[in-house]
């Protein structure tokens, strides 16, 4: 699966809260300053040629859905952050976080206790 940019990203979890949208619904729920019409209408077309969104002919425009999975996209992502930063180690990851950014054991166990729910 290919990574998205940071744009391409923003557009996505737009998708993935909305379920489908046409361009103008997701520049409505984007942040100001609003990017253009064209801008969004490109990144939504890249993302179409990602096969990450396909689209539906609705009236005279489109409404466009995901078609990956926002939890397929988060899995791989992380795994692709796992391997490159920190050698495939989870380990490693946890105690990065725990050092840097001042994880407490009471934080880790919670995050234990979910991870054995599952």
């Amino acid at each position: 699966m290919k990574q998205l940019t940071k744009a391409e990203e923003e557009i996505m979890q737009i998708l993935w809260d909305l379920k489908e949208a046409n361009v103008a619904t997701v520049i409505e729920k984007m942040p100001e300053p609003k990017p253009a019409y064209n801008t969004v209408s490109t990144i939504v077309r890249i993302l179409e040629n990602k096969e990450f969104v396909d689209h539906r002919k609705e009236g005279k425009g489109y409404i466009y859905f995901p078609k990956v999975e926002k939890e397929t996209y988060t899995n791989q992502s992380m795994n692709k952050l796992i391997d490159g930063y920190f050698n495939g180690s989870f380990k490693s990851m946890v105690s990065f976080f725990m050092k840097n950014n001042k994880m407490d054991t009471k934080e880790l166990e919670s995050i234990l206790k979910e991870m054995n729910k599952k």
